[in-house]
């Protein structure tokens, strides 16, 4: 599990603040409606703790969307990411292994965008080019013929997108162990390529820094 350069390390503020925010993930991210003493409860730290970091429960979620969004932005824009000179298959399974260390922050990302009363524009501005590229990947794919499926790719891009996370909660129970070859693979079986080759193309495309599914604090 890799964590932001920073945070869980040096100043005891930092590392607080970390914590908490984890606590406010696992709970939030659950029931929103839970409160700042169950998540000053779960953190280990008084309520007024909380308070030092944050002014109140709209900035601590602020506060995740911050965090979330970084380490997301961070993953898709790193060496691992696809690039343009990607065979759609090939972009698919770099996509998909480059983002599986920070599914977590990609899930809270959705949980929150549903969440009433939270500004979407910082939301959207992370989960709307990722959800582009998946979808721009699926339709070269599909052009080109190596993606065997008729279904739409925006369609297709959001059925995947719903798999992975499910997959990365089967990891995180766990209940099943990946470093993301195997989401890889699931991701271009579902796109329509055959196992054998999703295999073959998942496992070349091993990100730089092995690393399980979480937190990229």
């Amino acid at each position: 599990m890799r964590r932001e350069p920073g945070a869980g390390s040096g100043g005891g503020g930092t590392s607080t603040r970390a914590r908490i925010l984890c606590a406010a993930e696992r709970l939030l991210v659950r029931d929103p409606d839970s409160s700042l003493a169950e998540v000053a409860a779960a953190a280990g730290v008084a309520r007024r703790t909380v308070y030092v970091h944050f002014a109140g429960r709209d900035a601590l979620v602020e506060g995740l969307v911050e965090e979330a969004a970084r380490a997301v932005r961070r993953a898709l824009a790193g060496p691992d990411a696809p690039t343009p000179a990607d065979d759609p298959t090939t972009a698919l399974a770099r996509f998909v292994r480059a983002l599986w260390p920070v599914g977590d922050r990609y899930g809270t990302l959705i949980a929150l965008a549903r969440r009433r009363g939270l500004d979407p524009d910082p939301v959207r501005a992370v989960l709307g080019p990722a959800r582009d590229t998946v979808a721009a990947i699926i339709v070269r794919g599909q052009r080109s013929g190596v993606f065997h499926t008729g279904v739409p790719a925006g369609v297709l891009g959001a059925a995947l997108e719903a798999h992975l996370l499910a997959l990365l909660g089967c990891a995180r129970s766990g209940t099943w162990e990946d470093d993301g070859t195997g989401a890889a693979v699931a991701a271009l079986v579902v796109a329509g390529v055959e196992s054998g080759t999703a295999a073959e193309v998942a496992g070349g495309a091993r990100p730089s820094v092995g690393t399980r599914p979480g937190h990229d604090r």
